[in-house]
């Protein structure tokens, strides 16, 4: 009873006006910026991080999720029309997809993965509200060791949210955290790092900082490469999928819903991650693996139900524990900060309200996308000629009209320049930035539970292995941290003894 309890709670605030219309501008944008290639949700939702400074905290995290799961249905339109992933999960999408709207068959391709992404998605939901009332009972044993303990897991773990040289990994940590802790001490009033800076007193603005790192830079890169002109090929007459084609499709659509859903919460790409193995294992397992490439249905339905579902389930880490899975969610935590919400396990205990209404707007957020896609298919694909001259600099003039209405404070604007020169420097270097806004976001959590933990310890830090909660996170850490550290020790193994 006591869930169906919370799950009415939820409902009676999603289910307000204010709510749903920030929910349908959420569905909308997301479609938006998933339609267009090149632009994503972590830009978008760090340039509009300014903006939900003003909004309620459930309209402004309703917002901001509706932008990240929708951004998976819209990255499913283009590639299927025009063979153009507006987002990396559907690049798998594409290569059945378009190949079946090739085959005159754009519409059905179209519905199925509408229809498996809903599906999916309202499962990925409910997994998050079955799962919430055992973590929130968890939430409760919770202390200053075992929070510090939490964040040394989440900034370990948030090596596998980047690509590449795992130095560089663990360098962009150390660099987020020493950039957290700029500004004043909060328990000797003593500035660190600002060098006689007024400016950076009060640290730096996690908005300018999430801004210029994704939003700036991201666009510096798109200008670089702009994506080739595509013309639509194939025109969209009918959406009712065959008979044959539904019966194909339950199949992997329900294994997609389930090795999505699993995936989902790993850090790092589980989305992506899970597109790709859905695809792999429904041509593996498939009676006609030559049909694949050339318009498969269990093609499209499979990998679109596995990456929505991998969207929706990356949230329990997030909501549960504080440990965002991927960068969009490193951001959502961002945002829960800027509207005074401690991030953490106590979340669903503190604010219910929040934390149950964002997980029933899910529930709407996905009705509503698939109630507004497909009718509204043709108009995303005419945004697509809005040539990117005119895009970029109209999203740099609104996202710094937004962040300096958060302080109103021109220092602001030169630090979005400096963030995302430097993320660009750092992109180019190799160097990938969400470990960097990880750090930057858990840094200051991370030190002021420690600080509360030796107080109460009388500074015996053995406190952090003596309390079994805390001592099983540590060692969940350094678990974590074989696993990335090995792999790399026995390469380099590999390469010394290599016989020449």
């Amino acid at each position: 009873m006591e869930f169906i309890d919370l799950l009415m709670l939820g409902f009676s605030h999603s289910l307000t006006p204010t709510n749903l219309f920030y929910c349908l501008v959420g569905a909308l944008l997301g479609t938006l910026i998933g339609v267009l290639p090149g632009v994503g949700p972590t830009a978008t939702i760090a340039m509009l991080l300014p903006i939900t400074f003003s909004l309620p905290p459930l309209a402004a995290l309703v917002m901001l999720a509706g932008i990240y799961y929708g951004a998976q249905y819209g990255g499913s339109t283009t590639a299927i029309l025009l063979n153009v992933p507006g987002e990396a999960t559907a690049a798998v999408t594409a290569i059945d997809g378009h190949q079946m709207a090739k085959n005159g068959r754009p519409g059905p391709a179209l519905a199925i993965a509408a229809l498996g992404s809903f599906f999916a998605g309202t499962i990925g939901t409910l997994l998050i509200a079955i799962l919430a009332l055992p973590l929130a009972a968890l939430a409760l044993k919770f202390g200053a060791p075992e929070y510090f303990s939490l964040m040394v897991l989440a900034l370990v773990t948030s090596v596998a949210l980047a690509h590449g040289s795992l130095l560089k990994a663990f360098a962009m940590i150390f660099l987020g955290l020493a950039f957290g802790m700029i500004g004043t001490d909060v328990y000797t009033g003593a500035q660190r790092f600002t060098f006689g800076n007024l400016q950076l007193a009060d640290g730096v603005s996690i908005v300018a900082l999430a801004v210029g790192t994704f939003g700036v830079s991201e666009i510096l890169r798109n200008m670089e490469s702009r994506q080739a002109e595509r013309r639509l090929t194939a025109k969209v007459q009918g959406l009712l999928p065959s008979r044959d084609e539904l019966r194909r499709s339950i199949g992997p659509v329900l294994r997609g819903t389930f090795l999505g859903s699993l995936l989902g919460v790993l850090p790092g790409g589980g989305p992506l991650l899970a597109s790709f193995g859905s695809y792999s294992m429904e041509k593996n397992i498939s009676r006609h693996p030559e049909t694949f490439g050339k318009g498969a249905v269990e093609g499209i339905a499979g990998p679109e139900s596995a990456n929505n579902a991998g969207a929706q389930t990356s949230f329990i880490p997030m909501l549960t524990l504080g440990i965002p899975a991927n960068p969009v969610l490193a951001l959502l935590l961002g945002a829960m900060i800027l509207q005074g919400i401690q991030p953490g396990p106590n979340v669903a205990v503190r604010n219910p309200d929040i934390f149950w209404g964002l997980i029933t707007s899910m529930w709407i957020g996905n009705v509503m996308l698939v109630v507004l896609n497909l009718p509204l298919i043709g108009i995303w694909v005419r945004l697509l000629s809005i040539p990117y001259k005119a895009l970029f600099p109209t999203i740099l003039v609104f996202s710094s009209i937004g962040t300096f209405s958060v302080t109103g404070n021109v220092f602001d604007l030169y630090s979005i320049v400096f963030f995302g020169l430097l993320a660009y420097l750092l992109i180019k270097l190799g160097c990938e930035p969400a470990p960097f806004i990880l750090g930057f976001i858990l840094g200051p959590i991370m030190e002021e539970t420690l600080r509360r933990a030796m107080i109460l310890s009388n500074g015996d830090p053995l406190i952090f292995v003596q309390r079994p909660i805390s001592a099983t996170l540590l060692a969940f850490s350094a678990i974590a941290v074989l696993f990335v550290v090995l792999p790399m020790i026995s390469n380099r193994r590999a390469d010394i003894f290599v016989e020449d």
